[in-house]
């Protein structure tokens, strides 16, 4: 078992620390804030919420609200993410290389893509998707898979939001509190994060990677990352019949939840996609965002797949093949940096 981190865990990127600009409200187990990220005072980082700028810089405002298991994450030398005062985030969601504004309230399990805008004081409903490159209108809720504007929103209502998701969280981090550490029966030979928990085999070749606040659940048939691959922060191994196995140069978005699935080669799984038992994907296989698939679904190779349930829509295009194997070669290059930063925190803590 390793020595659990101390929340909120802080590690730099590149020499490059993050900048707190003011006392945090709290942080709870499991939290992080990683690299070029600038936070504002008054943050509250719920259990295993998850704050990284790698290749590119976050900026959040004052008072900010990350809920349980959430990430806010950027893309690659592309686009920050940026957040306003007092936006409110729920659990399970993902805010990625986007713009906020203030006072927002993004819901549960929610996902916010590349270069899209969320106006002031809007509201992204439980479970939406937030399209690449949309933009939402202030003061509106806005709901489904593209979220769309639905309808105005007001005052009143948008506190009420902010109150009960808020409390919701503050509830659940006294009732459940999180549990650190790890129990690996094979060495981990890729690079781990820190606050990664669960049981199981890890067998890792070369170049793999478990990102912030992943879980695996894999006390019986263990868990085969192949070399490259990579599972991003906050999301969800687990195997009840058969073992995972994630091919070679494979990428597995944040809060991804993967349970008895298996991956070929260069596969990309979007952030909050949901694979259900015994799913099979081919290799040079996208599928996006927030996509769901049945039990035992196969997703034929060389197709992006899409929807709830998923359904083949076209063809991956070189362009998208390129675009998963430079992300595979971004991730080791990620890898190797934090494991180093880690291991000198490691022998700090010792």
């Amino acid at each position: 078992m390793n020595l659990p981190p101390r929340a909120p865990f802080l590690l730099p990127f590149e020499g490059v620390a993050p900048v707190l600009h003011g006392p945090l409200a709290r942080a709870d187990a499991g939290s992080a804030i990683l690299g070029r990220v600038t936070l504002g005072a008054g943050a509250t980082l719920g259990p295993f919420a998850t704050i990284r700028g790698d290749g590119h810089v976050v900026v959040a405002g004052r008072d900010l609200h990350l809920g349980e298991r959430s990430t806010v994450h950027i893309a690659h030398g592309r686009y920050g993410t940026m957040l306003g005062d007092g936006v409110t985030v729920g659990s399970h969601s993902v805010v990625h290389a986007c713009t906020v504004g203030d006072g927002c309230v993004i819901e549960d399990q929610v996902s916010v893509l590349d270069g899209s805008v969320v106006g002031a004081g809007s509201v992204v409903a439980a479970g939406s998707v937030v399209f690449p490159r949309s933009v939402l209108p202030a003061g509106h809720w806005c709901e489904g898979v593209p979220a769309v504007p639905r309808r105005p929103i007001g005052a009143a209502e948008l506190s009420a939001l902010h109150e009960r998701i808020r409390g919701a969280s503050a509830h659940a981090a006294r009732s459940s509190p999180a549990e650190l550490g790890h129990r690996w029966a094979g060495k981990a030979t890729g690079y781990v994060a820190a606050t990664v928990t669960g049981q199981g085999e890890l067998r890792m070749a070369e170049g793999s990677s478990l990102w912030f606040g992943c879980v695996v659940d894999a006390p019986r048939h263990g868990v085969d990352l192949g070399a490259g691959a990579n599972v991003q922060d906050n999301s969800l191994l687990r195997c009840s019949e058969r073992a995972i196995t994630i091919g070679r140069d494979c990428i597995v978005g944040h809060n991804v939840r993967l349970h008895d699935c298996r991956l070929g080669e260069r596969v990309l799984v979007g952030m909050g996609s949901v694979l259900a038992p015994g799913t099979v994907v081919g290799d040079d296989t996208l599928v996006a965002a927030g996509s769901t698939t049945t039990a035992g679904q196969v997703l034929e190779g060389g197709w992006l797949w899409g929807g709830r349930p998923a359904r083949r829509l076209l063809p991956l295009d070189e362009g998208k093949r390129q675009m998963i194997k430079e992300s595979a070669d971004v991730y080791r290059a990620y890898a190797r940096e934090f494991a180093a930063g880690q291991d000198a925190s490691s022998v700090a803590r010792a």
